[in-house]
């Protein structure tokens, strides 16, 4: 498989993580949208819509969109599952992720980003402040979820990682990068640390990708 990814990207974290988790190995290759790589030629013939990630099948297909890819690992790869067996309760692990993944993130992204940049004016001080203002709401959100769950272990459900802690982390590190002080939320940093203690996590980590720098 071929892995198209940026290092910082939150959706191509996010789908390292998952690959990890499930044990698969992509030959990776960096898309840098520090210069607009995504929206060049050739990794349009990849992706027409010029995102990352993209997974490229040994089979020559390729798959788009990080929750699509997702699932169809956990469709594919069933073991370790990302989602636990009773249907409620893969109804909050997909609630939890979809805070993220619906609700923070798109509106955090660098396409949104830049537009309030270009169009609008904003500086980097106005932009912080925006994406601060979406992930603390997302985090107020989770952070409650978490203390509610009596069964909760080390993770955002139960005792292993699931599709809400392979959403979680990534916007953990964006937080970080635009200066969210997370010490208001014990919960998720414990689920943090969890996290970061585990293989799957730190080989998936930004900075340790082919393409930091």
């Amino acid at each position: 498989m071929k892995l198209y990814s940026f290092f910082r990207s939150g959706t191509s974290h996010r789908l390292r993580i998952a690959l990890n988790l499930k044990g698969l190995r992509a030959d990776y290759f960096p898309v840098d949208l520090r210069v607009d790589e995504q929206a060049q030629a050739p990794f349009k013939q990849v992706n027409p819509q010029g995102l990352v990630p993209a997974l490229t099948l040994d089979d020559g297909r390729t798959l788009i969109q990080s929750p699509a890819i997702i699932e169809w690992l956990e469709e594919r790869h069933p073991e370790p599952p990302l989602l636990p067996a009773d249907p409620e309760d893969r109804a909050q692990v997909r609630a939890l992720a979809a805070i993220v993944g619906c609700d923070v993130h798109p509106i955090n992204n660098r396409r949104i980003l830049q537009t309030l940049r270009r169009q609008f004016g904003a500086d980097e001080a106005a932009i912080n402040a925006w994406c601060a203002t979406w992930i603390a709401d997302g985090f107020d959100a989770i952070e409650a979820l978490l203390a509610r769950d009596t069964r909760r272990g080390d993770f955002c459900f139960g005792h292993a990682p699931t599709l809400a802690d392979v959403y979680l982390v990534p916007q953990i590190e964006s937080a970080r990068r635009f200066g969210v002080d997370l010490n208001r939320w014990p919960l998720i940093s414990a689920v943090d640390r969890a996290c970061a203690a585990l293989p799957a996590f730190a080989q998936a980590a930004p900075l340790a990708q082919p393409d930091a720098g």
